[in-house]
Formats: structure tokens, C-alpha cells, sequence
């Protein structure tokens, strides 16, 4: 039945168009006196602005414009914002690209406005705040910052113009923002991107206004376009006739105006000084930290107003964020969501992601069948370990709630026959507008997938197998007895590689010789030398899990009872190997964690030599760096890192520049501190590589690295790992591609995984067990398995459950055997040889059920040309040679080049499956790559 609007929706529509048209022939009148708020206004301040740590070193450029509309102002302190009164009297409040919010501001904010108050805002709004907070700012705003663009782009009026914003030309030019995605209802967009699909830039309603670019920087608009906003915006607010009285006042806030950011308790504006703020006091048992001393102060002259980076400061009170981790942030880039019941519009680019989701998700339960049923043919076995799981426990999760889940089907062919059906049917419900029932028929085609997935049988094949054994997880262990647990759980559900956190915070896990102090909640007790014992003694490996550059972590402060700005034992001993912001604080604001320079020549000596100790005092199979890079930032908002004593002086040994002064409207100059501090990265994993190579040649070295676009990383992180891939420092590549589904997972990992950059280093996509539902985790496992890499990493190890333990032995459980199974990165020849017989059962399965099309001649020479590389590999597999590896790769070449033609009938049918095969060809084609450089057979 056709999707119909009550009575009570269309009311409300006509009365949000009603109100918008007002607002558009207010402004025309407004336009045509040329009246300016100046003149409308009282004398008395007009609106209240927010100053946050956020925007401090935007302020002069954002009072500077201000100013020169002729705008009186009061300012409010973002810090001081406790409750409803906080946020002022003034009718009109400007947040200038506010990123954090606490929730009781939020909450604050909401009630304010209920009470009359109008609210601008500029910038990525509320971004960094937490998820119930980014929805609340969603309503209030009447929309949300979606994503930046890459470059600068034309503001433009939009096709369906709103009288009055079109007319003033002033509104349109150049301008480096985002995308803000709109609310349904009641929101209008005055302006659009001159890119793709004309996305709104800013999105307007009865009561407040988004403006999608950071207002007040000369690096993302002009001054003139951000005062006719601001004046467009203001006019109309002020002069809105009865019955709103938008001029009275808001009953019950504050009547306080501070005209200066020290008066109003913030930071200094203008190039402040000293942080605000109140300090901590110690506790008895608490060690006083050691403040890092301030990197040198500079001479020059100040640069441009916008350019200016405050002058850097000692490390004063920061509070810990209460903002989501940055690659929270990333995931929430990418998401897919099919909200239930939601009637908002489907546009063509969702539609086409809804209908791809579907068919790869049948591609995933139909693969995932053929690998169970090839691999029974394999080892005569039918339901594996059926008793170690309930199969309907973990079934039964895939039930969504806001959906009616109906009938369910109880075969794999009624299944796949009732959801092909439904996505035949999607795209004619979307065009129809009926948009919730479209919702609710893909929620449920997607139900009845996740219950057909074969939870009960083994189906994988030899692959890195990793878990992330994190620092929290090893304490409440406490002892060899806690681990070996632990490690007994680990093992049974198949896992064959543990990354063991070593260092963490600046703190070892082991008693060091070199490191200042070993984690005070484990003492008297060698959790690295037992947990190495027990890992080989399970015929598992060890692999220490380092922090490499982040040196303290506010929140491991607070479980320990220190003051949250303890930098930590490395940096509380050694002031001068801190890295800084261009602010002058040691931890980035709304971060936690300080970091070392990496120019330091002390900090590398520093970090070489303790994990030189680590691999040469414990038999470890590897070593994984992790915060390997630089804090995030973000250079066009003015928040940039990298501001080490040992990193200045060097730069401007190199340059004739201080790099404080410099910003990226400069492109040459600050190309080239770009470039200075990603080599200084680069530099010292090329350092670190040959070194302990030198120490331990069968060692692996592994990266967890963010799955940003290089250009985008670094930039914001200064982490270039594909160079660090192609010169062979690295063994694996390990992206922390975390994602609540898994069609998000997909659009993190597949660029890296299609990458022609990472020579013959293996690819392993980290997967995040928090808050994912135990199916939803297997169906990223499938979708590894269907993609040409060698395995996956698993964070972390305090989230297995019972029943993700339960699933696990059941699909990849270890299986008794004579021998063991190989790993990809320990024996990539032996794995490509396995991986390809499985190849062989899979293709003589679908051959001997008639699912191929092919004629029985075509069969038998398809056979002959596989076995002839299944030969080839086998012999690499027990004897490697360079002779040998050229003649399986050859026959490798020659067969894949073949199956494209054998498989050109099939592909029209069943693309999926015939792209899977392909990509477990591909996926041994990169393991006789990496076996190359690993075994050195060139």
C-alpha cells in the first residue's frame, strides 16, 4: 500500500513553509531599506558570541569581522557554561565553530531556546561532542556537519530559492567548508556546494541558522561573504514582528555582559597567554608531575592575523574529553543507517548503497554455504562442532526490534527466494516515496540473511588469526594461573596471533631495564615473559603491542589516582623530549594523550633501545607499533601539532623559519613542515626496522595505522604507511578499520585492500568487537574471507563473549591434527598452497551439483590447467626455491588469466562468487609476493 501523510504531518509542513517564507520577505524588506543591525538595534550588545578552547586562536580573526559589521557583542565563556542562565540574556547567541559540548550544555542550550533564543552556528557544530549530544544539536540546528570538502568550492543559491537569500549577492562566492546534511522537516537550505549533487552549505529554520564553513578564518572564506551571513542571519532575528517579540530578552539568564575573553573567564584572546582554568590538587599518594618546559619562544615578528599561533605555553590544566576517540569519528564518516519506520527521502546515491548492501550480503550467506560444504567434502565432516554452540542463541540476535519481523523462513532457499524478491521490489518502493516501508523490507531482507549464515560448521581456511590482549585485560589477569585462561580460550576459538600491550602510557608491562617505571597496578609479576611461554607452548604467537609516540594517557591517570595532567614517567623525566601544540599544550585540546617528538634524537635512542630490549630479552615473534604518528589535528581550524623544541630548531636550521609562524595559507612553507614531520616518522620506522632485523632476522613487524586517504592522514596525522609497505619495513599493515556494520567496514578497508602501493606487505583489517553484535562480527569475518587478504585482528580480547567464544570454535576452532595449520606471515608458501586446494574443493563442488554451466569438456580442461598450479604450489610449499617460485607464479599468471575466460558465462549470474574466487587467486598472488621478500628468494 502506498505511503500516505496524516493529516497532523501536513500541517506541520505548511506551517515550517509558512514560517520559512516570512523569514525570506522579512529579509527582502530588511534589504530594501538596506537596514543593518547597527541601526536596528539598541546600542546595547545584540547577541552573545562563545568562546571556547576550540576557537581561541580563530578569535581575532572572528572579533576582527565582527567589529567591522559595526556589532556589538557580549562573550561568553564556553567553561562557564553550567546551566540555562549561563548562556546569557541576549536573544541571539553565535557559536563560531564549537566542536565539544558537554552534555549539560547541550541540554542548557535546548531549554534556552525554548524560551525564545535564536541560535547561528558555523563550522563542524558539536562534531567532537557525544553521540545523544550530536543529535540533540541535529534538532536544534536543523541539521548536521556531514563531512569537509577537499577543496575550496562556490556557494551558490539553491535551485528552489528561498525569497531573499537569493537576492543577495554578497551571500555567494569562494568558500573552503563542509556538507550539512539537513533535518527532514522544517529545515530549508538558502545555499549550495557547486559540486556533486549540490549539497546544502548552509540549512536555515524558524529559529536558527547553520552556516558550513568555519566562520571567521581568512583560510575558509573572505571577510565580506562571513559579515553578509552574519548581518543576513542577525536582521532577521531582530526584526521579526509580533507575536514572536524576538527583541525582549531570555526571562532568567544571566544579565552579565563581558565584552573581553578575560573578563567573560576564558582563555585570552588575541594571542592570549596562560590558559585559564582550575588546577587540581594532589592527592598524598599522588607523584607531582614535572611540567614540560615551554619550547623556545619566538622572535619574529607576528605573521597575518589568522596565521598567528599563539604564544606557546607551559603545560597547564586540561580537562579529559569527554568527545568521542578520532576513529569513532571516522566510522561515523563512512555509516550506512536504515533508520525503521523513517519516511525521510531515499536519495539516488542511499538507494543504490541500500541495493548494493543486499546483494553482497546474499553474496556473503552464499559463499559462506559453498566454503562449509566444500570444506565437509574436504575432511568428511557434515556439522563440525555442533555441540560446542546454540545455534539459535546467536541466531536469535539478529532479530531487529523496530522492525515487524513476520514470518521466518526456516530454509536457505525459502531465505534467499524471500529477499531476492525484496530487492527486486526496493528500487519501485523508492520511487514510489514510500520511503518507511522501503526501510522496513531491507531491516528485514537483512534479518533473514543473518539468521542463514552457517554458525555451526568450519569454513576457514589458514589466515592471521590476531586479538588485540589489551593492557586492561592482563591486570585482571593477575597472575600466570589468570593468563594461561586466557590463553586457553583464545586458542580453542582459533586465534593463532596475540598482540600482548607492552607499553602503554609510557609504562612497561614488564620489569624494564630502560623504561622509567612498569605499570604500577602490576608489580612483583612478569606478564610479557609468562605470556610469551604460554602463547608457544599453545603453538600461538607473541607479538609485543607498543605505544610509540604517545607517551601518557589522561584516562589511565585516573585509574591510578594521579593528577589527569601527569604527562607520565617518560615525559615527567625527560620535559624536553615533549612534543607541542601550536596553543603550547602538551595534549591536544579534547585529546588525552601527550606524545614525543619524533625529531628528538633522544626520544628515538629512547625508544629504539627499549625495543631492542623487548625482542632481544623476550623470545617475541613480533613487535607492533601503535600511536605511531602524530596526535590528529586539524590545520584549517587552526589546531595543529608537531611544535617540539627539537623539531623547530631543526626545521629552521633547514629553512630560515620558525614553523610557529607559518599556517597553511602559506602552501609553500607549510607543504614543507607537512613533509618535515611526516619524514620524521618515516624516518625512524626505516630506523627501527633494519636495527631490530639486525637483532632478530625471523622477527614481524606489524603497524595499527588509520584508514584515512593518504593525502587527508597526512595532513591530519603526518602517518604515510604505504611508503613504510613498499620499501619492505614493515610486515603487516593492520588498519583500524572499525565499523558497526558491515557495509561500513567494507568502505574503510576495501581502498587499502584494492592499494597497488603496499608492495608485498600483507594487508590484515582490524575488526572492533565492541557493541557489535556476535552475527554482526561474523559477517565482517565472511567478508575478509571473501576479500583478497590474508586475515584479520580482532580489538580486543576483553570483548569475547560466550557467545563470540561459542561461534568461533565452531567456524575456525582449532582442529586436531597431526600438523599445524600454517600462518600466512610465518608460512606464506604452505598457506598458499592450502588456500588453493580449498579453491579446488569449491570448484568441484559446484562442477559435481551442476551449478557451473559449463559442458563436460570445458570441465575436464578446467581441472587439468588447475591441477597444474596446484603442482606448482605444493612444490613451493615443501621445497622453496627462486626457480620454483617462478614457475608458481607463472602458472599462477596463466591460470588467472584463463578463469576470466571460463568464467565469463558465470559472472553474468552469479558475480559475487566469481569475484570471490578471483580475489582468493589474488590473495595467493600476495602471499608468493610476500614469501619472496620474507624468505628472500629474489
Amino acid at each position: 500500500m502506498k505511503y500516505q501523510k496524516s493529516p497532523k504531518i501536513i500541517n506541520l509542513e505548511i506551517q515550517e513553509t509558512t514560517k520559512l517564507l516570512i523569514l525570506g520577505l522579512e529579509i527582502i524588506i530588511l534589504n530594501l531599506f538596506s537596514i543593518s543591525p547597527v541601526k536596528a538595534a539598541t546600542e546595547e550588545p545584540m547577541l552573545s558570541v562563545v568562546h571556547s578552547q576550540e576557537n581561541a586562536n580563530q578569535w581575532t580573526g572572528i572579533t576582527d569581522r565582527l567589529q567591522t559589521i559595526g556589532m556589538k557583542y557580549c562573550v561568553i565563556s564556553l567553561d562557564n557554561v553550567k546551566s540555562v542562565a549561563d548562556w546569557g540574556d541576549r536573544r541571539i547567541l553565535f557559536l563560531p565553530n564549537v566542536e565539544t559540548l558537554t552534555p549539560t550544555q547541550a541540554i542548557a542550550l535546548e531549554e534556552w531556546m525554548s524560551k525564545g533564543g535564536r541560535l547561528i552556528a558555523s563550522g563542524p557544530a558539536g562534531s567532537l561532542s557525544a553521540p545523544g549530544v550530536r543529535q540533540l544539536l541535529r534538532s536544534l540546528l536543523g541539521g548536521y556537519w556531514g563531512f569537509s570538502l577537499s577543496g575550496t568550492q562556490e556557494i551558490k543559491p539553491a535551485k528552489t530559492k528561498l525569497p531573499g537569500w537569493a537576492n543577495e549577492t554578497a551571500l555567494f562566492g569562494k568558500v573552503r567548508g563542509g556538507v550539512v546534511i539537513p533535518n527532514d522537516m522544517g529545515t530549508e537550505s538558502p545555499a549550495i556546494w557547486d559540486s556533486k549533487d549540490n549539497p546544502a552549505a548552509v540549512v536555515t529554520t524558524e529559529r536558527s541558522t547553520f552556516l558550513g564553513w568555519r566562520w571567521g578564518t581568512d583560510t575558509a572564506s573572505a571577510a565580506e561573504l562571513d559579515s553578509a551571513w552574519l548581518k543576513t542571519t542577525v536582521n532577521y532575528y531582530l526584526m521579526a514582528p509580533a507575536p514572536s517579540n524576538r527583541m525582549k530578552k531570555i526571562e532568567g539568564a544571566s544579565q552579565s555582559c563581558s565584552t573581553t575573553v578575560v573578563a567573560a573567564g576564558g582563555q585570552g584572546g588575541r594571542g592570549a597567554g596562560e590558559q585559564g582554568g582550575r588546577g587540581e590538587k594532589l592527592t598524598a599518594t599522588s607523584p607531582v608531575p614535572r611540567v614540560p618546559a615551554s619550547p623556545p619562544k619566538r622572535v619574529s615578528p607576528p605573521p597575518p592575523k589568522t596565521a598567528t599561533a599563539p604564544q606557546p605555553r607551559a603545560l597547564g590544566v586540561v580537562k579529559p574529553p569527554t568527545s568521542q576517540e578520532a576513529i569513532d569519528q571516522l566510522e561515523e564518516a563512512v555509516r550506512l543507517d536504515v533508520v525503521p519506520n523513517s519516511n525521510e527521502p531515499i536519495n539516488q546515491n542511499e538507494a543504490i548503497a541500500l541495493q548494493q548492501e543486499l546483494e553482497n550480503l546474499i553474496g556473503r550467506v552464499e559463499s559462506a554455504h559453498l566454503a562449509v560444504s566444500a570444506n565437509a567434502t574436504g575432511v568428511g565432516e557434515a556439522s563440525g562442532n555442533l555441540e560446542n554452540i546454540d545455534v539459535q542463541s546467536v541466531k536469535q540476535q539478529t532479530l531487529i526490534t523496530s522492525t515487524r519481523p513476520g514470518a521466518l523462513v526456516t530454509s536457505k532457499e525459502q531465505a534467499l527466494a524471500q529477499v531476492k524478491l525484496i530487492a527486486k521490489n526496493l528500487p519501485q518502493l523508492i520511487a514510489q516515496k514510500n520511503y518507511a516501508l522501503a526501510r522496513q523490507q531491507w531491516l528485514v531482507a537483512k534479518r533473514i540473511l543473518w539468521q542463514q549464515f552457517p554458525v555451526d560448521r568450519r569454513l576457514a581456511q589458514p589466515e592471521i588469526r590476531a586479538v588485540w590482549l589489551d593492557r586492561a585485560t592482563i591486570v585482571r589477569a593477575g597472575s600466570k594461573a589468570g593468563l594461561a585462561e586466557i590463553f586457553d580460550r583464545l586458542v580453542a576459538t582459533g586465534i593463532n596471533t596475540v598482540f600482548f600491550e607492552t607499553v602503554n602510557a609510557g609504562y612497561t608491562i614488564y620489569p624494564s631495564q630502560v623504561a622509567k617505571e612498569q605499570n604500577p597496578l602490576i608489580r612483583g609479576w612478569d606478564p610479557l615473559a609468562d605470556a610469551v611461554k604460554l602463547a608457544h607452548e599453545r603453538d600461538m604467537e607473541l607479538h609485543a603491542w607498543v605505544w610509540t609516540f604517545a607517551a601518557g594517557n589522561q584516562r589511565h591517570n585516573e585509574i591510578i589516582n594521579l593528577n589527569p595532567n601527569y604527562p607520565g614517567p617518560v615525559l615527567a623525566a625527560h620535559p624536553d623530549w615533549a612534543n607541542y601544540d601550536n596553543l603550547g599544550n602538551i595534549i591536544p585540546v579534547g585529546q588525552s594523550k601527550p606524545f614525543l617528538d619524533p625529531a628528538n634524537p633522544e626520544v628515538r635512542q629512547y625508544l629504539l633501545k627499549l625495543y631492542e630490549e623487548i625482542v632481544t630479552r623476550y623470545d617475541v615473534d613480533g613487535l607492533q607499533l601503535d600511536y605511531i604518528r602524530y596526535p590528529f589535528q586539524d590545520p584549517l581550524a587552526g589546531r595543529i601539532y608537531g611544535y617540539g623544541k627539537a623539531a623547530r630548531a631543526q626545521f629552521q636550521q633547514l629553512t630560515g623559519v620558525d614553523p610557529i609562524n607559518i599556517s597553511p595559507s602559506q602552501p609553500e612553507l607549510w607543504q614543507k613542515w607537512t613533509t618535515f614531520r611526516t619524514e620524521q616518522v618515516d624516518s625512524f620506522v626505516a630506523q627501527l626496522s633494519q636495527q631490530l632485523r639486525q637483532k632478530r632476522g625471523n622477527l614481524i613487524l606489524s603497524v595499527a595505522v588509520f584508514p584515512l586517504p593518504q593525502t587527508e592522514r597526512i595532513e591530519k596525522i603526518q602517518q604515510n604507511w604505504e611508503i613504510w609497505a613498499r620499501r619492505g619495513d614493515v610486515d603487516l599493515i593492520v588498519p583500524m578499520t572499525y565499523a558497526l556494520d558491515t557495509s561500513r567496514f567494507q568502505r574503510l578497508a576495501q581502498p587499502w585492500i584494492a592499494s597497488k602501493q603496499l608492495g608485498a606487505t600483507l594487508l590484515v583489517p582490524g575488526i572492533r568487537l565492541l557493541s557489535l553484535p556476535t552475527i554482526g562480527a561474523f559477517d565482517q569475518l565472511q567478508l575478509v574471507r571473501d576479500l583478497p587478504v590474508s586475515g584479520y585482528a580482532l580489538f580486543a580480547a576483553e570483548n569475547f563473549n560466550n557467545e563470540i567464544q561459542k561461534l568461533f570454535i565452531s567456524t575456525q576452532g582449532r582442529v586436531k591434527s597431526t600438523t599445524a595449520e600454517p600462518i600466512p606471515h610465518r608460512q606464506p608458501f604452505q598457506t598458499a598452497a592450502i588456500r588453493y586446494t580449498a579453491l579446488q574443493r569449491e570448484w568441484k563442488f559446484v562442477f559435481q551439483n551442476e551449478q557451473l554451466p559449463m559442458s563436460a569438456r570445458t570441465i575436464s580442461d578446467f581441472n587439468n590447467q588447475a591441477e597444474v598450479l596446484r603442482t606448482a604450489l605444493n612444490q613451493l610449499a615443501t621445497a622453496p626455491s627462486a626457480s620454483k617460485l617462478l614457475v608458481a607464479r607463472a602458472s599462477l599468471t596463466r591460470f588467472q588469466s584463463q578463469f576470466r575466460v571460463l568464467m565469463k558465462e558465470e559472472i553474468k549470474s552469479n558475480s559475487y562468487q566469481v569475484k570471490v574466487w578471483e580475489n582468493r587467486l589474488a590473495t595467493i598472488e600476495r602471499l608468493l609476493r610476500y614469501g619472496e621478500r620474507r624468505i628472500d628468494l629474489r
